[in-house]
């Protein structure tokens, strides 16, 4: 019971009840606006056709005295051609007609089950049609039928002497009303039965395409959950909202697996660049313990231990930059600052590095300032571990280049070196955490691989980027800031 009612909870069936719901109760306010003005459309009609009659009949009436064939209304009951005419005029109207005096007295009637009575109309209803001029009702007349019928009432007035010799009643079933009001009904209903099942058909396709994508978005999850993060959404044949939605869910699908493999990769790179220095501090500090290294050996591999245990603390404390540069945005100030300076200040703190390496340096860097928006600081850094890198690998003797241009509202920085050549497919793998070549690594024995990672982290929060090339033992580094 508990499944059955979760079950109906579902937005499809929600769906479902809220849009049936509607079109009820839209059918349902139709049909009794229908009803009503057709109703009474129908009613007002067959009770202006009943009055017609009776005027005339009261008429017809009026005319008899008025040619001396009577002295009065009560002659009218012993009058066999008078009660042909009314017998003829009430199956032509198919209504009954009373012809009374003006104090409601019966004295001719069409209706054969009522003759020989003696019937007095309400007198409410005469002095109503006296002093108005007409009345309507539907009545079974004080019980004298079995049924209510509609009852017109019109005086029977000499045209003449504007005088009223008696009262005319019309009495009708409402046959034909009935009949035509029941057609309307039914016509309605079935055009009702009609509209609410195509309703219901279009509701129920409706909600079944809008909750599909659904039911497999939370298939989806599930996976995730699970840590499979390979399925996708279908996209086909979706082309509103739920498109939108389900790109954008493979979008996301697409940024969780990514990050499921980077974190799988940092977490494999980390343990890699961590068990290194931790297997050579282990290993030299059991030697000395254990004696295997000689007492006038141990200096040199105590400066070994504490070169690596320098080198586990500079991979720490980059990894805890690179958090905290994640965390910053530096274009919220909107300060600007002179990157020319920034580069003279790199160039003369890397004065000993470059020199070491006998390396040359030649600097484009103009005597006017270029300013750009962003962190002086997180610049400078990008500038820095670009210049230690390109001088680190650049070949002794060679050339450092360092420079900047404007270009479209831009300032193009670049950093060149002289060295070896970088193949292709691994150019895109140098701003990855903990990426170092081979060739790096016999090199480069001090490095953490987070140098060139930092500098793309700092130029994503820049909004900008960076490109390499590396063809015929040349390197370039170029980025670009947003200018003043």
């Amino acid at each position: 019971m508990k499944k059955l009612r979760k079950r109906f909870q579902g937005i499809y069936w929600q769906q479902m009840f809220v849009t049936t719901g509607m079109v009820m109760v839209t059918l349902f306010l139709l049909g009794v606006s229908f009803f009503s003005l057709s109703y009474n459309y129908t009613k007002n009609q067959n009770i202006e056709n009943i009055r017609s009659k009776a005027v005339v009949m009261g008429q017809l009436s009026v005319s008899y005295l008025e040619n001396g064939r009577f002295m009065d209304m009560e002659e009218l009951r012993t009058d066999p051609d008078f009660q042909k005419l009314a017998s003829f005029a009430a199956v032509v109207s198919d209504a009954q007609f009373m012809i009374c005096d003006t104090e409601g007295h019966v004295l001719l009637t069409t209706d054969e089950s009522l003759s020989g009575q003696v019937v007095t109309m309400p007198e409410k209803m005469t002095r109503e049609i006296l002093e108005k001029g007409s009345s309507y009702k539907k009545d079974d007349l004080g019980g004298l039928y079995d049924s209510r019928r509609f009852v017109v009432g019109v005086p029977a007035t000499n045209p003449l002497s504007r005088e009223t010799a008696g009262v005319v009643f019309a009495v009708s079933e409402g046959t034909s009303l009935d009949v035509v009001w029941r057609g309307l009904v039914g016509l309605f209903v079935m055009t009702a039965l009609v509209v609410l099942m195509i309703g219901f058909m279009a509701s129920s396709i409706s909600s079944m395409r809008q909750v599909q994508p659904i039911r497999e978005m939370v298939q989806a999850t599930r996976r995730y959950a699970e840590g499979d993060f390979d399925i996708r959404m279908r996209e086909e044949g979706l082309s509103d909202e739920m498109g939108e939605l389900a790109a954008s869910f493979n979008n996301m699908a697409e940024s969780l697996q990514q990050t499921e493999r980077q974190r799988r990769e940092f977490i494999a790179n980390i343990s890699h660049e961590l068990k290194t220095p931790m297997t050579t501090i282990a290993g030299y500090t059991d030697g000395i313990l254990d004696g295997t290294i000689p007492p006038e050996n141990e200096q040199q591999y105590l400066q070994i231990i504490s070169n690596e245990c320098r080198r586990l603390s500079r991979m720490v404390r980059r990894m805890l930059d690179v958090s905290q540069l994640q965390a910053i945005d530096p274009l919220r100030g909107g300060n600007h600052f002179d990157l020319c300076e920034s580069m003279r200040r790199v160039l003369i703190s890397m004065e000993k590095k470059i020199t070491d390496r006998d390396l040359d340096v030649e600097a484009d860097i103009p005597e006017e300032p270029i300013l750009v928006l962003g962190d002086n600081d997180m610049i400078t850094q990008v500038i820095y571990n670009l210049l230690e890198n390109a001088a680190k690998f650049a070949t002794p003797g060679s050339t450092l280049y360092l420079g900047v241009a404007r270009m479209e509202g831009k300032a193009l920085v670049t950093v060149r070196n002289e060295g070896e050549t970088i193949d292709p497919e691994e150019l895109p793998l140098l701003f990855e955490r903990f990426h170092k070549s081979d060739k790096s690594r016999s090199e480069d024995k001090d490095g953490v691989g987070l140098g060139l990672y930092i500098v793309r982290t700092i130029l994503e929060q820049h909004k900008e980027k960076i490109n390499v090339t590396s063809e015929n033992g040349v390197t370039t580094f170029t980025f670009s800031l947003a200018t003043k």
